[in-house]
């Protein structure tokens, strides 16, 4: 186990990675930020967005928190 915060390694995340983490893909991903369930991404370029990495792994956090 990693004993830096998760504010060390922030980064921003491409959606192909997000995917990864998460297992959804982009069209569930998008309802879901639409329903205001997933984080918003951030926009790094005019045709270009990504996601906080933080934020990310909160939400993974809070997700299998639920579970128990």
């Amino acid at each position: 186990m990693s004993t830096e915060s998760p504010e060390a390694n922030r980064r921003i995340l491409r959606r192909p990675e997000v995917e990864a983490r998460c297992g959804f893909k982009r069209a569930h991903l998008y309802k879901l930020i639409d329903e205001g369930k997933f984080p918003r991404p951030v926009r790094i370029g005019v045709r270009a967005v990504g996601w906080d990495s933080v934020e990310i792994e909160q939400w993974i956090a809070e997700q299998l928190q639920r579970r128990t």
